[in-house]
Formats: structure tokens, sequence, C-alpha cells
């Protein structure tokens, strides 16, 4: 057995841009691991994925040409049908040998091995090593089935007769050990050493690849093709940052844009563009977003992150003369931009308010009316947590941007760029002259758009996109258009996830009392907005459930479970999740919180069997035995402190108060028995059982931390 180097490339047509990087590292893991699996790769083995436009590509070091012989244990059959009762061979185990090609001598090598209840034969066998021809076959064949390829593209051989399904028509296959074509066979082509460089740029017709480990360095010099993706992307943030240097200016930062930009070339030239400046009275996010969707330019910002007038274009070509290259990019842009600046003159002609009409003709949901229904629901739900928030000025301005936060989904703009809204109503109301807390409010009531994303700037903007989240969640999970696995057509995951930041945000703000950010309140207020749509009556619960859930998913990645639960189970306003969470935390260190924890489960296990409510009221008079005495006296002690601790927000010390209850706890459940016969004793002992379980469980539901 010899290692070598291995490379494998399929050449196709020009693949999917925003897919080609993911489809580059499938290729090559899935291709790498499938050899691995079959015993042909060494322990120090390591793969590099290649993807350019028209190719995806795997070198990988040290491949063996055959795999090493490997011993495996084989199941034959149950002793009892092998062997009879002499334990001899029976001609059903003599058969099954013939088919492996031993005969009844290799009874001898037979081991007795347990098989669930019942014993069976097993027998080493050995296993041949593959070769690679055969093991590459099979790795490549895994590779293209298991490709995660966006769309399937069906197209016909040279052979005029049979079809294959890939990504894209498929015109060469690599397949290189060391220097040594290995014969496999892929999408009707079979492998060589061949391949094509650029189509305008390289210097030879046809690439033939000296072994495996040249084809980077000849693509690159004989077929003017980079073809590490990541190389590819750093060579165009280099020039990008050459180029905008020389202007004093920065290209704009877009990862995504980034990514796409070095799927589309195969060895980029970066270029310098511009455009009449005029096109600058444009807001800065119209121009950027053409420039970067439809033409895929890099804009230019100056040092104050506003927009100039230059842009960068990444070419995939290296002309003498660029001019040409340049000029036609600009004349491409130019009406593009030209475009934007009417559309932006002729909305502005028209005020929003003006435009509420046309929002009554834009179906929403078939279930829930139109846009225009919609706005009047967000308006009411946004005046009230304004109202709770900041009284009637801060409802005023509330209601107002809630009046006129869509009105921008009928303008020209919008409709020809759908990701500017709420942008361009900020701009409209700013050229209206209308305050600009409205105007910023009208902007900010989509965030945050993303995890990570900003909140609101202002409390106008927090109580509209309050609104509008919860308006939609209350509406979506009234008609059951609920998300399902990792679909989740209405954003609904994050809509819960913006009222969460929202709330936070409003509370960390410091001039908003944490006793007015109630989400449980204002999910009652919108409750009463769709009352004519008979929701179930729990809807509410269900909502804050669902919301709940998205903090638990953040929280237990830094909590024990049965903490995260603890807290969560008494459906907490959303600021004060965190501070408990902390504060059960240290009670779980403490030496006494285990034995609190189970005589807690133990107390609720005990008062939900109890048919009707138990109150929490202690009759000291009807106290007979000494522990049950001496608990009432211990909760007539940390009671009161718990609770003042409580309710001044030190849930930390409040939890740790209750320290002091396990010993006479623990003497209660000793020597008490709480179901006497005298059914007035029975009911008092379960009233104090209930005022301990009240006085446990204020901060979080310490049951869910027993173990």
């Amino acid at each position: 057995m010899s290692t070598k180097n291995l490379l494998v490339e399929l050449f196709v047509e020009e693949l999917p841009p925003k897919a080609l990087n993911k489809l580059g590292e499938a290729f090559s893991s899935i291709l790498f691991e499938s050899l691995k699996s079959q015993g042909l790769v060494e322990d120090n083995s390591a793969v590099t994925a290649y993807a350019s436009p028209r190719r995806l590509a795997v070198h990988a070091t040290n491949i063996l040409d055959i795999a090493p012989d490997k011993t495996s244990t084989q199941k034959l059959m149950p002793v009892s049908v092998g062997l009879d009762a002499s334990g001899n061979a029976t001609p059903a185990l003599i058969k099954r040998l013939n088919g492996m090609g031993m005969d009844e001598s290799a009874v001898k090598n037979l081991t007795k091995q347990a098989d669930g209840k019942n014993e069976a034969l097993f027998l080493d066998v050995m296993q041949k090593g593959i070769a690679l021809n055969e093991g590459l076959q099979i790795a490549l064949n895994e590779a293209i089935t298991k490709l995660p390829i966006p769309k399937v593209m069906t197209y016909q051989l040279a052979d005029g007769w049979s079809n294959v399904n890939f990504v894209r028509p498929a015109h060469s296959l690599v397949a290189l050990h060391g220097g040594d074509v290995i014969a496999v066979t892929a999408l009707g082509l079979r492998s060589s050493n061949q391949t094509q460089g650029h189509r305008f740029e390289a210097a030879v017709s046809t690439v033939v690849i000296k072994n495996a480990d040249t084809y980077a360095e000849q693509l690159k010099t004989e077929g003017a093709v980079i073809a590490s993706f990541s190389e590819r992307r750093a060579e165009i943030v280099r020039q990008l940052s050459i180029a905008a240097g020389k202007e004093n200016l920065k290209p704009i930062e877009d990862d995504a844009l980034l990514d796409e930009v070095t799927a589309l070339v195969e060895r980029p030239n970066v270029l310098l563009g511009q455009f009449e400046e005029i096109y600058l009275e444009v807001p800065q996010e119209c121009l950027i977003l053409t420039m970067k969707a439809n033409q895929k330019y890099f804009p230019l910002l100056d040092t104050n992150d506003m927009l100039t007038n230059k842009f960068l274009i990444v070419s995939n070509i290296t002309p003498d003369d660029p001019s040409a290259v340049i000029g036609g990019n600009e004349r491409v842009v130019r009406p593009r931009l030209a475009d934007a600046k009417f559309f932006f003159d002729q909305d502005r002609k028209k005020t929003l308010e003006s435009r509420l009409e046309g929002l009554n003709k834009v179906v929403y949901h078939n279930k829930l009316g139109s846009q225009g229904e919609r706005t009047e629901r967000v308006r009411a739900i946004a005046k009230a947590i304004g109202q709770q928030l900041g009284g009637d000025t801060l409802a005023a301005k509330a209601d107002k941007a809630a009046l006129l936060a869509k009105a921008d989904l009928v303008t020209d703009m919008v409709g020809e760029f759908p990701e500017l809204q709420g942008i361009m109503g900020r701009y409209y109301a700013q050229h209206e002259k209308l305050d600009d807390d409205v105007a910023f409010a009208i902007e900010d009531h989509y965030k945050p758009r993303f995890a990570g994303d900003d909140s609101p700037r202002t409390e106008v903007g927090h109580s509209v996109a309050l609104a509008d989240k919860l308006e939609t969640l209350f509406g979506m999970f009234g008609i059951g258009n609920l998300p399902t696995g990792d679909k989740d057509p209405f954003a609904l995951r994050r809509h819960a996830l913006g009222v969460i930041t929202i709330a936070e945000a409003l509370d960390a703000s410091g001039y908003i009392d944490a006793k007015k950010i109630d989400v449980l309140n204002w999910l009652e207020v919108t409750k009463k907005e769709f009352i004519k749509y008979n929701f179930p009556e729990d809807i509410s619960e269900i909502v804050y459930k669902f919301i709940l859930e998205r903090k638990y998913n953040f929280l237990v990645a830094f909590n024990k479970a049965t903490v995260v639960s603890a807290v969560l189970d008494l459906k907490p306003p959303i600021v004060e999740i965190e501070h408990r969470i902390k504060a059960v935390n240290e009670f779980d260190k403490l030496v006494e919180a285990p034995a609190l924890a189970a005589a807690n489960k133990r107390v609720a296990n005990i008062l939900k069997k109890v048919a009707d409510e138990v109150k929490a009221e202690v009759n000291p008079s009807l106290l007979q035995e000494p522990a049950e005495i001496a608990l009432n006296e211990a909760l007539s002690q940390v009671k009161p402190v718990a609770d003042k601790l409580f309710e001044s927000g030190d849930y930390t010390a409040s939890l740790q108060s209750l320290a002091a209850l396990k010993a006479p706890v623990d003497a209660f459940f000793d020597s008490v028995m709480v179901n006497a016969d005298d059914p007035a004793l029975k009911a008092n002992r379960l009233g104090l059982l209930a005022t301990l379980h009240q006085t446990m469980n204020r901060v979080a539901d310490l049951s869910k931390l027993a173990s």
C-alpha cells in the first residue's frame, strides 16, 4: 500500500452564486468522509475544498491506493438453528458457510455470544481492503447524491438518449492520485487529467493537470483562475481596500455581497466607477440597495459613513484598457439610479396620510383582513402601551406613528424595493416635517429585524414596535398559523424575540418603571382588538408561553435547564427573568437547597391531590404536634422577611432566607401525619403546607430543582 495526494474536480457550467461556497464545502466533506469510512484515508490526512463559478473540487493528502484488510465479526444465526443437540453443524449452517466460500471445517472458528435473550453464532471474517478506484467511485456517487443542491437541472448527455440530474450541466471530471488518473465516472463523464480555465483569459485552451498538488497553481498560472473560494474572497477584499484607499474612502461592509461576488468571478479585478452627484439627493439606503442588489457593486462611503458618487466594480476580466468595462457599468447603473430618483420625487408629492386609503386594498391575510384593518389594531395597541409607559403625550405620538407606519407600503419606492419599508416612511415623514419621534418610530417599528439588531431609538418606536409584533403574534396564533420545525413563514419566532429584546431594552434604559413593562397586560390589550375573531379564551397565555419559550432557548445555553424551568414556569414578567435566574442559581448552591426542593415537590403533590382549593391559612389553636407548631413559628418569622425582600426585587436574598425552613420542614414530614382523621385537623395542616408552598415559590417553582 502506498499513499499519494488526491484531487477530484467537477467542471461545470456557472453554479448558483449564493449556494457556491456551501456546495464546495459539502462536496469536499462528503467525498472525504466517504473515503475515510472505507479506510482509504491516513490519520494525518488533510482536506482542502475548492469552489469557483465553474468548478467544485477537493484535494486530500495521504490517500491510500488500497485500504488495509480488516477483520469484522459477522453474526450468522441463532445457536439453536446452527447447531444440533450434539453440537454439530446443521445443514442450515453449512449452507451459510458455503455461501461465504467456506466449508464445514470453519465451524471450529465460530464463537457463541449473547444476542438479546438468546445466543447466536458469530464468525471473525477477514475483509479485503477496497481499491482506491472502487472506493472513490462510491465516494463520488455519494457526494453528488447528497450535495445540497438548491434546484436540480435535468439535461441530456452527448449520446442523445441519456438524461442526468445535477445543479448545472457538467463537462469534465478530473481524478488524480498523485499524477495517476483514477478511473471513475460521474454524470456521464469519464475521469481524466484535463480541465478548462478562465473563459477569456486562460493562457491555454486546456489545462492538463500534472499531479494533484499542482492543481491550484496550474489553474492560477495557466488557467487564470483562483480556485480557492477563501483565497479569491481575500483577494477581493485586498483590492477593494486598495482601490477605496486611493480615494480616501471605504467600501461598504457586506459579507453576503462579498460572498456572492466571490462566487461570480474566477479572477477578480476591482475597478472604480462613478455616477452623477445629482443622484445623491435620493436617500442613500435606496442607492446602496440598488447598487448592491442589482449590480453587485460596492458603494463607497466617506469618513462620516455618507454615500459618495463613487463605487467599486469587481470584474471577471482584466483588459489592458479598463475604460470600456468601467463605462459599461456606469451606463448600466445610471438608469437604475434614475428610477430611484423618479420614485423618490414622485412619492414625495403625496403625504403618508393620503395613502392610508390604499392600505384598505392591500390584503394582510384573508382571515385577518387588510393592512388598513391591521393598522387600526396596531394603533389601538400602540396607544395603550404608550399610555402605560409614558402617559398622554407618548400615547398620542405612538398613535400617530402607528397610523402612518405601514403607509410607505403603497409607495413606488417600497413597491420596487420592499427591503426599504419603514426606512422610506421615515424619510417621507421628515419631508412632511412631522415630529422626529414619529418619523423614527415609523422606521424603527420593524426593529429588531434580526438577532443582534438595534432596538428602536425612542419610546414611541418601542411602543409601535411592540404593538406591531404583538398584533402579528396574536393574529397568527389565533388563526392557527404556527411555526413548525424550521418553517416559520410569518417570522413569529423573530417577533417573539423582538418583544423580549424591546422589553429588556426598556428596562435597561432606566427611564421606565419596570412595573410598567408588562407583556401579559399588553397581550390582554391586544386580545381586545381581536374580539370579533372569536379566538380561544386562553390565547394570551398561549402566546406568552411561546414568547417565554424563545427566552428559554437562550437561557439554557448558560444555565441548568432545571433552573430556567423553575423560573419560567411561574410566567414572570420578562424583565425579571434573568434576575430570578441569578437568584435561583445562588439558592441552588446552598446545602439546604436539595432538601427544600424535594420538600417543595412533596408539598405540591399533596396539595394537587386535594379536590378543593386549599387556602394558605392556619389556625394556631388547631396545631397539636410539636413539629407543626415549630414549622408554623418558623414560617411566621421567615415569610414576612422573604416577602419583603421579594417585593423590593432582592430575589437572591429572598430565596436565601428560606434556608431557615429546612430543619422545621424536615421535622414536620418526619413526625406529622397530614391526612389526619379529624377533618379540621387535616384542613389546618393542608393550610400550613399551602402557606409553606406560597412562601417558597414566589421567585421560582423550587420543586423543579428536585432530582
